[in-house]
């Protein structure tokens, strides 16, 4: 598997993301929504960062059992209840991100919804990788 991540310089620089990813292998791997669920199906945590580690967690546990590592993730979406509220915790969810998942970042986009399928969830992740 080869995934190349791609920043031309005539683009605003990413912080936290990649542009554009190229992605060579022969199996891809879509990666449902994850909330922050636990074990028993109940959104665990009150704020918009405990949420999104939540979350993360469950989407890296699921690519994990499929055979990919973060470093396989080409690309992500991340679903908001409320984007101004995710952006002001931008740096911590960032801080969260690098913890879990590295620093090889997917191309990836927020974007805001009404509500989730949980409805307690304020936040929902989900991805496809690229694997050998």
């Amino acid at each position: 598997m080869s995934l190349e991540r791609v920043n031309p310089s005539e683009l605003s620089p990413p912080t936290g993301f990649s542009h554009a990813v190229t992605a060579t292998g022969s199996r891809l791997v879509f990666l449902a929504g994850q909330t922050a669920l636990d074990g028993d199906g109940r959104v665990v945590g009150e704020t918009l960062p405990e949420q999104f580690e939540a979350a993360l967690a469950n989407l890296l546990a699921a690519l994990k059992a499929a055979g990919g590592t973060p470093a396989s993730l080409a690309r992500v979406t991340v679903y908001a209840t409320d984007v101004a509220a995710y952006r002001a915790c931008a740096a911590e969810l960032g801080r969260v991100w690098r913890r879990l998942a590295g620093r090889d970042y997917p191309a990836m986009a927020v974007v805001g919804a009404v509500r989730l399928w949980d409805e307690q969830a304020m936040v929902e992740l989900d991805g496809i990788a690229v694997l050998d």
